[in-house]
């Protein structure tokens, strides 16, 4: 019988990583100096997530979903995305600003034979004062305004800046440029996809080689969308004890759940697995056959698409994002 799964935590060091990650989430990233990410649940090459707890501990995500098929995944799911898990969840820590970049979409990452596309959305966890990101244009660019400001270095100049507050989400379809901005942990949902093109990194060199990081202008240039939007930020109603739905694109759809008393759901209609993202306070989520996973801001557990109801128990106020492939 499939239970919530909870996984082994992937830790990664980045040039702009910090300690947030230790500090605010209880995460131990030693011997690492730093720790800009955390993948939470991962079917990305080289990047495999491992059971953490129960009868199923120590397999592969990539081995449980060959094994169990629609059962784990849901059966629309399989049938769409075989043995490949379609979602990356993490969390994020930029003590600096990440680089400028954009994520190609599934029709140029599979001509470029890079697998998936990478649409992701991000939830502000925590923003120190002042803190700030980009998301698209500032208005509308053409492709040749672009490739004039990467090579003047002006590239900053046409980026849409936006501030950042615990609660705020942003969708960004592939083909938008984006970055992180110093100062914000957020957690991450995104398709399953390491499909990065840096159009500009700040001028950093890294500590170790001395070097600064590779740049793929070239590459980013036919994956940008250059179209302008009215607002960039995704807004949703912030009510309590009700499941709000924040993001529905084709590849996840994500509700926040602000509860400060148990509530139970009913996955019965949803042919997916689901992933419940704890980002603040805690809770227990109680499961068929007695089976019970305690989660903290910053954890996450896997519903098995089999598992159809869960209860969830909040340990005074919790904020939990709940995302599935729809």
């Amino acid at each position: 019988m499939l239970y919530p799964l909870t996984f082994e935590t992937i830790f990664k060091d980045k040039i702009w990583g910090g300690q947030k990650i230790n500090a605010i989430l209880g995460k131990d990233f030693s011997p690492l100096p730093n720790c800009g990410e955390t993948w939470e649940v991962s079917d990305v090459e080289g990047n495999v997530s491992v059971v953490q707890e129960g009868s199923l501990k120590g397999k592969s995500l990539r081995e449980l979903v060959e094994q169990y098929k629609g059962e784990l995944v849901g059966e629309h799911v399989y049938n769409t995305y075989g043995n490949r898990f379609p979602l990356l969840v993490k969390f994020i820590d930029a003590n600096d600003d990440l680089s400028i970049q954009v994520h190609p979409d599934d029709k140029l990452a599979a001509e470029r034979k890079s697998g998936f596309g990478k649409t992701e959305m991000w939830y502000i966890m925590q923003a120190d004062e002042g803190a700030k990101l980009n998301s698209g244009f500032n208005r509308e660019v053409t492709k040749e305004e672009y490739v004039k400001a990467v090579a003047d270095n002006t590239i900053q100049d046409l980026l849409n800046i936006e501030s950042a507050q615990p609660g705020d989400v942003f969708f960004l379809p592939a083909g938008r440029v984006h970055y992180i901005g110093k100062g914000l942990l957020l957690a991450e949902i995104q398709q399953t996809s390491d499909t990065t093109y840096r159009i500009y990194d700040f001028d950093r060199v890294d500590a170790t080689t001395g070097q600064k990081r590779e740049l793929h202008t070239d590459l980013a240039v036919d994956a940008i969308n250059y179209k302008h939007y009215d607002d960039y930020k995704t807004q949703y109603d912030k009510k309590v004890n009700e499941s709000v739905n924040a993001v529905a694109s084709d590849y996840f759809v994500t509700n926040v759940l602000n509860f400060n008393q148990e509530v139970e759901h009913d996955y019965t209609h949803i042919d997916s697995f689901v992933i419940l993202i704890c980002v603040a306070g805690s809770l227990t989520i109680k499961a068929p056959g007695g089976y019970s996973v305690s989660l903290t801001m910053g954890q996450c557990a896997l519903i098995p698409a089999s598992v159809d109801t869960v209860t969830l128990v909040p340990d005074g106020d919790m904020t939990v994002l709940e995302t599935y492939v729809p």
